[in-house]
């Protein structure tokens, strides 16, 4: 059995649906204040997960003067290596996209936080990670 998408005549074509997540930098959590630094999306229909960042270090230091730039660079390059898979993903390496990305979504009191989940259609999952990307974050 195939997993069938619901659309308007004439919308959706051969796109699949994909769901994705801001990552949200807030180096001061008690404030509330946040840059966007990446995104990670998920299209269950082409079994991936992805993500793409970007730290504007000028912005999270006129947040923070004195927040961690190494530390926020490290996480954010550790929700790449888990969406990547492999060994850059530790113990989530055998687990699979959907669960890679829902462990990742999940709400969280960090420096680094993922938003909302949203949704939309696509034809290249991993071209609409650049596309949101450039969109959202840089």
């Amino acid at each position: 059995m195939t997993e069938r998408h619901i659309t308007r005549d004439g919308q959706g074509g051969d796109r699949d649906v994909f769901e994705y997540v801001l990552l949200r930098v807030v180096p001061r959590v008690e404030r509330g204040e946040c840059i966007n630094a990446g995104v990670i999306v998920y299209c269950r229909a082409k079994a991936y997960v992805g993500a793409r960042t970007h730290l504007d270090e000028a912005r999270l230091l006129a947040l923070d003067p004195d927040a961690d730039v190494a530390g926020v660079r490290a996480a954010l390059g550790a929700v790449e290596g888990v969406c990547a898979g492999g060994e850059a993903a530790g113990q989530a390496a055998g687990d699979d996209p959907g669960r890679r990305f829902r462990w990742l979504a999940a709400p969280r009191s960090t420096v680094v936080q993922p938003g909302p989940v949203h949704t939309g259609l696509t034809l290249d999952p991993a071209a609409e990670t650049e596309r949101l990307l450039e969109l959202l974050v840089r």
